[in-house]
């Protein structure tokens, strides 16, 4: 495995990069690509700015350019659903390009060519990752995320859900938007602005990839409140533990791999 993990927000991947053995810097198309070992795992980190055009560059180039096996979203995220609340975990199970629609040539929501509308996680990593948040639930959040900050942002045993997950070149604001794109695509988790653009890249690529986001806000009016500072504190916070979950537990299967063979 080599590993293309990808942020939108300096701050979604605090503590990756200073993690990485021995750290390489390699700036290309405008962005800084970190190479290194995470965890005994070969991974590339690097920030892919917000929205889909971004995001969709970021995954090419790791792939065509660093090589990259398998690719990992994680940043933050608005709630799709009123049973998913601020400091819950989606992780991906299939993603929608939410502003999509070429009807009436296509389906709404369908991708043109492609026949899709939902892009399908990879399976093994969707589990992954899910098994990965669940522990850092069980057993690191109480001591990763200070007291202050949770009163702060009222998390309580916050949850792990797996679902769809919506992305769009919006920031949703409004409960009348959130509740008109729940209606349109049931099931819908999660809101945020790059991870279906991925999911897109890494389908026409034949690349598995998954896509994990902490629950930042309800996607309402206040949406923006306390914004930067839930991503610091808690939501950088998510993502270096979930992570490293994740790659310990790749490193434990590629050494059963490896025993087995």
């Amino acid at each position: 495995m080599r590993l293309g993990i990808i942020s939108a927000l300096h701050e979604e991947q605090q503590g990756l990069v200073e993690a990485m053995e021995r750290p390489y810097k390699l700036i290309h198309g405008m962005r800084e690509y970190w190479t290194g070992k995470l965890w005994e795992i070969d991974a590339v980190a690097v920030l892919s700015r917000i929205g889909k055009v971004a995001a969709a560059m970021t995954a090419t180039t790791l792939v065509e350019k660093f090589g990259v096996t398998h690719i990992l979203f994680t940043g933050v995220a608005g709630s799709g659903d009123p049973s998913v609340r601020v400091g819950d975990i989606v992780v991906a199970e299939s993603l929608v390009q939410h502003d999509m629609d070429a009807s009436p040539l296509f389906p709404r929501f369908e991708v043109p060519l492609t026949g899709l509308r939902h892009f399908a996680s990879d399976r093994q990593m969707a589990l992954e990752l899910s098994h990965a948040a669940q522990r850092f639930l069980e057993r690191e959040f109480m001591d990763a995320i200070d007291a202050q900050e949770r009163a702060a942002f009222a998390l309580q045993a916050p949850r792990m859900h797996r679902g769809l997950v919506g992305s769009g070149d919006q920031f949703v604001s409004h409960r009348e938007r959130i509740r008109a794109l729940g209606e349109a695509l049931p099931g819908l988790l999660a809101v945020e602005m790059e991870g279906a653009a991925v999911a897109q890249v890494c389908f026409e690529l034949g690349i598995p990839f998954g896509v994990i986001r902490t629950i930042s806000d309800n996607a309402n009016e206040n949406a923006a409140t306390d914004f930067m500072r839930f991503v610091k504190s808690v939501a950088a916070q998510y993502a270096f533990h979930v992570v490293r979950q994740f790659c310990r537990q790749a490193r434990v299967q590629a050494s059963r791999v490896s025993a087995g063979t």
